[in-house]
C-alpha cells in the first residue's frame, strides 16, 4: 500500500476543511499554466482582444498557447493571477469540498444511505456557498491570466491588490461581484459533476472492484471526475471567463454574452479551450483529491498522535 491507510476515526470537518483549501492550492501550483492557456483560448475571438494586445487566432492549440507565451511574454506569465487563485483556492475549495461531506450528512440527517438525489444537493450548496465567498479572488485571477504583457509594459493591472483597488474604484464594489450568476452556475454544476461523480466511481470501485479505498483508487476516480466536468461545464465556463473579463459595459448581462458568442461565433464557442480545460481538470482533480485524501489522513494521524500520552 502506498500512503496513509484510511483512518480509524473518520476525519473532522475542520479537517476537511482545512485539507481541502490546502490540497486545492497544491493542486493549482501544478496546473496553472494549464488554467492560463485556457483562459486565454476562452477569450480569443472577443472584439476586446485587439485592444488588449493580444492579436486575433494569435494562440493555437494548449501547448502553442504555452509556447507563446513563454516566447512573448516570458514563463512568469504563465502563473499570472496565482496569488489571487491560491486566495481563492483557500476560500473557495475549503467551503465547496471541505463542507460538502458536513452538508450531505444534514441532507440524509445522518442517515447511512446517501441518494444521489441528496449529493446533488450537497454539491450545488457547497458551491454557491462558495461563490459568495470567494468570487473577488476569482474575478482578479481571470483579468490577470486575460492579460498580456505588451511590448511597453503597459499592464491593466500590477499587482493583486492593485487589481482589487483598480476594479474597485473603476467599477464600483459590483465589480468585484462580477460573474457571480454564471460562476454560481458553473459552480453548481462543477461541484455536482465533480464530488458526485468522484463519490460515486470511488463507492463503484470499491463495491465491484478489488481496489480498496487508496491511492489507485482515488487516481481512478479523481480522473473519471475531471472527464466528466470538463463535458458538461465547459460552455458555462466559457461564458464566466469571457463575462468577467469584460470591459465595464460590454455585455448587458451573462447571458447577453452568451447570445453574442452564439450569433458571432457559433456553438464551437462554448467549447474553447476544451483541451487545456480537460488537462487541467483531470490532472486538477487527480492532485487534488489524492492530496486531499492523504492529507486527511495525515492530519487525523497527527490528531491522534498529540492526544496519546506517551
Amino acid at each position: 500500500m502506498v500512503g496513509f491507510g484510511p483512518a480509524d476515526v473518520p476525519p473532522t470537518a475542520t479537517v476537511k476543511f482545512v485539507g481541502a483549501g490546502t490540497a486545492a492550492c497544491i493542486a493549482d501550483l501544478f496546473t496553472f499554466p494549464l488554467d492560463t492557456a485556457k483562459v486565454r483560448l476562452q477569450i480569443q475571438g472577443e472584439a476586446k482582444a485587439a485592444t488588449a494586445d493580444v492579436q486575433m487566432m494569435r494562440y493555437r492549440g494548449v501547448f502553442g498557447t504555452i509556447t507563446t507565451m513563454v516566447r512573448t511574454e516570458g514563463p512568469r506569465s504563465l502563473y499570472n493571477g496565482l496569488v489571487a487563485g491560491l486566495q481563492r483556492q483557500m476560500s473557495f475549495a475549503s467551503v465547496r469540498i471541505g463542507l460538502y461531506d458536513s452538508v450531505k450528512q444534514f441532507y440524509t440527517k445522518g442517515s447511512e444511505h446517501v441518494g444521489v438525489g441528496s449529493r446533488l444537493l450537497a454539491g450545488c450548496t457547497t458551491g454557491a456557498m462558495a461563490v459568495a465567498v470567494a468570487q473577488p479572488t476569482d474575478v482578479v485571477k481571470v483579468r490577470f491570466q486575460a492579460q498580456a504583457s505588451s511590448a511597453g509594459g503597459n499592464k491593466r493591472y500590477h499587482g493583486t491588490i492593485h487589481a482589487y483597488k483598480t476594479i474597485a474604484r473603476e467599477e464600483g464594489i459590483r465589480g468585484l461581484w462580477k460573474g457571480t450568476s454564471p460562476n454560481i452556475a458553473r459552480n453548481a454544476i462543477v461541484n455536482c459533476t465533480e464530488l458526485v461523480t468522484y463519490d460515486l466511481i470511488k463507492d463503484a470501485l470499491l463495491r465491484t472492484t478489488p481496489m480498496t479505498d487508496n491511492l489507485p483508487c482515488h487516481f481512478t476516480s479523481a480522473f473519471g471526475a475531471g472527464f466528466c466536468t470538463t463535458i458538461i461545464a465547459s460552455p458555462v465556463d466559457v461564458v464566466k471567463t469571457r463575462y468577467m473579463n469584460s470591459a465595464n459595459g460590454q455585455y448587458r448581462s451573462a447571458l447577453n454574452c452568451a447570445l453574442i458568442m452564439l450569433t458571432k461565433e457559433g456553438p464551437t464557442a462554448f467549447y474553447k479551450g476544451f483541451m487545456p480545460s480537460f488537462l487541467r481538470l483531470g490532472s486538477w482533480n487527480v492532485v487534488m483529491f489524492v492530496t486531499y485524501e492523504q492529507l486527511k489522513r495525515a492530519m487525523m494521524a497527527a490528531r491522534h498522535s498529540w492526544a496519546t500520552p506517551l
